[in-house]
């Protein structure tokens, strides 16, 4: 029946690659959701650019003021002041793109070799230049357009005559913007500490097998019958503890089946479950370190053994198997008994629970698992090989080890940490820039009221104080926007793991802790330079 019921699909080459489903579990691929997240934060750093450039021309506006009003005097229209500051946000914004795709072709190496890809800079896609002209277009009328507002609607009377009032409109503007800045900065602190710690976890979290000192060899099956002399032989070297001839790794990239079983007795329509069948030979559970929690494993005293099967515990679970060995079960190739339960252990990554597994005597021989005790590696990897060519002169050695295998599963979490990272310095650098300018402009504005201050018996600490304390202000606001989105996103990133961390409020604090200390750290030296800039100088005019 199960012949009438197949079906065949197609997929387009063109969407193998980022596609979740179809050919994606046994060729390299990627994630299109990856692409949407990294694009998103590439345009949120754009966004604390822009912010940098719409704070700095509004703090700026004091120094453009006579120019606006001395230009309304002459007649100039509003409208012709704002085509021009905005006409100079676009060549400005035109310019950094040309600077940036500099940048990208001078870096473009390294990225690739931090991320182990091969990526390009399409020149002759016919859409590159047009959408690159746009965006930068875009991203300078966006940038300047409210600036150009802002200093174009100066009234030439006060700016002639010097009372020009720096309202609390454009500083709430402000405030408003530097929040946004370090809520995206914040956010990715945090998202950046979770996936580091996810990682952690991964690496240092009991898988339930041996996977350190464990050589494969792989291609075994060009041994044919002679695999197992081979395996004899491997177990003569005094650097060899032991070896196991097999398709099947917990390790991606290696065999993988399932079948239906079904308690001896029952029909397989009503008490059927699915499950890994894995050939293995004697020496497997040995060789990986798999322990047994009941019963035994295989023997080769014991004939019967080829009719027996060892499960793992999450097998017994969902066949409900009380006490499982000496039970009998059946698939569609016979039926067999239980002789031995190994604890669960991580035969798949951690984005999948572990599921049922049985294992079976049988021929598979891909790949030889050599567990070693050495501490001169290249000496044994030197004899395993000159061993080799002994059965496979034809043949080149290919290894890898089981660890290396096993850290290949997350080479994505890693890339994804990397790129965090990097995008996480990028943000806070670009946002500390725009307040050191920043606080550097509203500092000289302020500075006749840190004379009279100091003149009045005002001590340094108390001025830096003064002048710190309201970024530190907007530094706690954006602290508690980033923390329910960083919350929110990080979770959804986790839920793709069956094992994971749990959120701890300790990872938003040390991000938010991060954040204040880069912020005092680059507002309280100007702060500490304006007030100790000494009365006179500020007002000698007064």
């Amino acid at each position: 029946d199960w012949v009438k019921n197949f079906r065949f699909s197609l997929q387009p080459v063109k969407e193998i690659y980022l596609n979740e489903d179809g050919f994606t579990d046994f060729l390299a691929h990627g994630d299109i959701r990856y692409v949407w997240l990294f694009g998103a934060i590439a345009i949120f750093i754009l966004l604390i650019a822009s912010i940098n450039f719409i704070n700095l021309s509004t703090a700026r506006s004091a120094n453009r003021a006579r120019e606006v009003g001395l230009r309304k005097v002459m007649g100039s229209q509003r409208s012709s002041l704002i085509a021009q500051f905005l006409s100079e946000s676009v060549l400005l914004s035109i310019l950094s793109f040309s600077m940036g795709l500099l940048l990208a072709i001078l870096l473009l190496p390294h990225f690739n070799l931090l991320l182990a890809r091969s990526l390009t800079i399409p020149w002759t896609a016919w859409w590159l230049w047009p959408v690159l002209l746009i965006t930068a277009l875009i991203i300078g009328f966006l940038a300047g357009i409210y600036p150009a507002f802002y200093l174009s609607a100066f009234v030439p009377a006060s700016v002639l005559k010097g009372t020009l009032s720096r309202g609390s409109k454009s500083s709430t503007v402000r405030n408003t913007l530097v929040v946004v800045q370090f809520t995206i900065s914040i956010a990715l602190i945090a998202g950046t500490l979770v996936i580091d710690r996810q990682w952690g976890f991964i690496l240092h979290k009991k898988l339930g097998y041996d996977k350190d000192q464990v050589l494969l060899l792989q291609g075994a099956h060009m041994l044919g019958d002679q695999v197992t002399t081979f395996k004899d032989e491997l177990l003569r070297l005094p650097e060899v503890r032991n070896a196991t001839v097999s398709a099947y790794l917990p390790v991606q990239g290696t065999k993988r089946n399932q079948n239906a079983f079904w308690k001896e007795g029952q029909k397989k329509d009503y008490g059927s479950m699915g499950s890994q069948r894995w050939d293995v030979d004697y020496d497997y559970i040995r060789t990986l370190g798999l322990r047994l929690a009941e019963g035994r494993a295989f023997s080769k005293e014991i004939r019967t053994d080829s009719q027996a099967v060892v499960i793992n515990q999450a097998f017994a679970k969902a066949l409900q198997l009380e006490h499982p060995v000496g039970q009998r079960i059946s698939n569609e190739w016979g039926t067999w008994t239980i002789i031995g339960v190994v604890e669960d252990f991580h035969f798949d990554s951690f984005r999948e629970a572990i599921g049922p597994l049985c294992f079976n005597l049988g021929r598979s021989p891909n790949t030889v698992a050599v567990k070693l005790k050495t501490t001169d590696m290249a000496a044994t990897i030197a004899s395993i090989k000159q061993l080799w060519m002994e059965f496979a002169p034809d043949q080149p050695a290919r290894f890898t080890f089981l660890d290396q295998s096993y850290a290949l599963m997350y080479e994505d979490i890693v890339r994804v940490e990397r790129i965090f990272k990097g995008f996480t310095l990028l943000a806070i650098v670009i946002s500390c820039m725009g307040l050191l300018a920043l606080s550097i402009f509203m500092m000289e504005q302020r500075q006749k009221e840190v004379s009279i201050r100091k003149v009045l018996g005002a001590s340094v600490q108390n001025i830096t104080l003064l002048l710190t304390r309201s970024y530190f202000g907007l530094i706690v606001l954006a602290f508690f926007i980033a923390v329910p989105i960083a919350w929110v996103g990080m979770q959804r990133w986790l839920q793709d793991f069956a094992y994971r961390i749990e959120m701890d409020w300790r990872i938003f604090a040390l991000a938010g802790g991060a954040a204040i200390v880069v912020t005092v750290l680059t507002v309280s030296f100007q702060a500490m330079r304006t007030a100790m800039i000494r009365p006179v100088e500020s007002l000698r005019s007064e």
